[in-house]
């Protein structure tokens, strides 16, 4: 973040200077990392030119002419030392200047693994999430303790809820969890366990069911994770199927599906990414073409569908999960002893009236209006502005749409839609009072408090990341590692470690899509790799894909990550239990793109055959290694270690 350390600059040293100037940095540097400042040169004729210089502790650092108007301005051979410095600038008789901190850079990684740390050892989420926000605090205001305490609040936490799009992400996430609440209440989820009961008669048929309407909600991944955790967890429950287990299918189905469907609330965001790099590196391609050429290399998000695939219809698991599977199956207990869900939809308020009806269609009907609000939202907001004749076929139309569409105002209005019909409908059939359904949707939102503070308190570990440039840290330790081959899995790895630092995917996407397109390009360029038959070589689209792949396997990874939060709010997990018993999969899911997916193909291997060979792979190692929760074999067997 920016810091306007001077606002009017700075008066002229002698009557009649020509310029003014207007200075402004970050408050905070990272020893290694560039200087970066942004001058404002004012009262100057549009043609005139005047002579900047920059000053360092009195010493001068460069020397150029500028216009009038804004510049950035970027110091790549300024090598900064921890402490306190003067920077100034000056021309002729107008002078601006500025105090400025130097820290370590290896300071900034230390706010997300103080918060994933604590979360990991003590389980109190809450709490290490705010010491993660409040060490961050510390480094950014000189070690004063109280200063930083006061700016953890006024500055971060209250930032993060103020921040327009995070705002609405928190509205939908609590009218979503008052309609479940009401659904609850008017009997609609128990309608759907009794319509469903017939086929879901087994622990893995009703996992597939999990994983199958997770792959149908495809369009959002926050509608998909709160949409199929709160519909399927009763049928779960009832199944003896853990709530770690029901976690990790619904957060393996969210991202990995929003993100490699062609017609999703990720795309516009990626998209826009990528043609404004095309744009900067002058490189001659489609931006909507090139997310597709893109789509068979993201090999993390299709192996973590796969994987969740065979795991639900072959009953197996190993590692943590097989453990949470055993204690659910054998004791009953959904939830290990001690365990905190992040929500909790069984309050006894929300139990349906003595003897009323259970009927599915006040869920259905509802779930599907969320749905039906959500598209139809985002093709209003995405088509207004555009011209239906400048497309030539319906599809690339569809596409330009939900590119241009607003998605997260789309699930406002639908969250309302499917608040007030789940109000409504059994309001009218009397299965409640007008009291008790407003009972039942207040209890709904109390149900999700916490995963509300969950939310704003890692999006406040991401604006520390910001203020104290932790993605630049990061980026900085790989710049000088340019192999083309070895390019897109390096890019891979990277993308995970700022998501998972951070706790964002599409905040990943933001920060590196502009920094390693021109580069891979470049890259493929300058080696003379050869391109397909569409153009573009394997290195660029495995570049491309690796951004998205990367991001999201961070983010699964990673307990501060937003749909982390959400899965197991609407699961009802511990969220900390859900971290745990996912990461396994996760991690066996990236090691495995890497060496099947990333490395081969970026020397020249199809990905068809990379994905056909990670299947058999997946499939293979999950009958190998994964074992059912019927086995009678002891805990220490291969797969239940934990």
């Amino acid at each position: 973040m920016w810091f306007a350390l001077a606002l009017t600059g700075l008066l002229a040293v002698q009557p009649g200077a020509a310029a003014e100037l207007e200075l402004e940095t970050r408050s905070t540097h990272l020893t290694g990392l560039p200087l970066a400042l942004t001058v404002r040169v004012l009262d100057v004729a549009d043609a005139e030119l005047i002579p900047l210089e920059t000053l360092l502790d009195g010493r001068s650092i460069d020397l150029r002419t500028l216009s009038a108007g804004e510049h950035e301005i970027v110091l790549d051979h300024v090598e900064l030392s921890s402490g306190s410095h003067s920077l100034q600038v000056a021309t002729g008789g107008a002078r601006a200047e500025a105090s400025i901190r130097v820290i370590p850079a290896w300071l900034s990684i230390l706010p997300p693994l103080v918060a994933i740390g604590l979360a990991l050892v003590t389980k109190e989420v809450l709490l290490s999430l705010f010491l993660g926000v409040f060490s961050g605090a510390l480094f950014l205001y000189n070690w004063q303790p109280l200063t930083a305490l006061a700016r953890t609040i006024d500055h971060y936490v209250a930032s993060s809820v103020a921040d327009p799009n995070q705002a609405a992400i928190l509205v939908f996430t609590t009218l979503l969890g008052g309609m479940i609440g009401l659904i609850n209440k008017g009997g609609g989820t128990l309608g759907i366990v009794e319509k469903i009961r017939p086929f879901a008669t087994s622990p893995q048929r009703g996992q597939f069911a999990t994983w199958a309407l997770g792959i149908m909600i495809f369009f959002d991944d926050y509608a998909n994770t709160l949409i199929v955790g709160s519909t399927m967890r009763p049928i779960t429950d009832r199944l003896k199927i853990s709530r770690e287990k029901l976690a990790y299918i619904v957060d393996s189905t969210a991202a990995p599906v929003a993100s490699v469907f062609p017609i999703s609330s990720w795309i516009g965001f990626e998209v826009g990414l990528i043609a404004a790099a095309f744009v900067v590196a002058d490189i001659p391609f489609n931006a909507y073409t090139t997310f597709v050429a893109s789509i068979p290399y993201r090999f993390y998000p299709i192996f973590a569908l796969i994987l969740g695939f065979t795991i639900a219809v072959t009953g197996r698991d190993f590692g943590p999960m097989l453990k949470a599977e055993r204690r659910a199956r054998r004791t009953g207990k959904l939830l290990a002893d001690g365990a905190v869900p992040l929500a909790n939809f069984n309050a006894d308020i929300l139990e349906p009236p003595p003897g009323a009806p259970r009927r599915a269609i006040n869920a259905v009907v509802p779930i599907l209006a969320v749905i039906g609000i959500t598209i139809g939202g985002m093709y209003s907001s995405g088509s207004s502005g555009l011209e239906r004749a400048d497309v030539e076929t319906t599809g690339a139309w569809l596409r330009e749409v939900f590119g241009n569409a607003d998605s997260i105002a789309a699930l406002c209005w639908a969250s309302l839609g499917g608040l007030i019909l789940a109000f409504g409908l059994p309001l009218a059939q009397r299965i409640f009072t007008l009291r008790e359904g407003v009972g039942a949707m207040v209890e709904g939102f109390k149900s999700i408090f916490m995963a509300l503070i969950v939310l704003i308190l890692a999006w406040s570990i991401g604006t520390v990341c910001s203020d104290l440039q932790t993605a630049e840290f990061l980026v900085g330790l790989s710049q000088d590692i340019l192999s083309p081959h070895w390019f897109p899995v390096l890019i891979f790895l990277l993308s995970a470690a700022v998501s998972f630092a951070t706790g964002s995917s599409w905040g990943t996407l933001g920060i590196l899509m502009p920094l390693v397109v021109p580069i891979a390009h470049g890259l493929s360029v300058g080696a003379g790799l050869a391109l397909g038959s569409d153009g573009y070589s394997a290195v660029l689209v495995g570049t491309i894909s690796s951004v998205l792949a990367g991001s999201v396997w961070g983010d699964h990874c990673s307990p501060i990550s937003d749909t982390t939060i959400l899965s197991s709010t609407a699961s009802g997990s511990d969220h900390i239990a859900h971290v745990r018993t996912q990461l396994p999969y996760a991690l066996s899911m990236g090691v495995l793109g890497m060496l099947i997916g990333d490395i081969p193909t970026a020397y020249g291997l199809s990905p068809w055959i990379s994905l056909a060979v990670g299947a058999v792979v997946i499939v293979g190692g999950v009958l190998w290694l994964g074992r059912k929760v019927s086995d009678p074999s002891p805990a220490t067997a291969v797969g239940d270690a934990s």
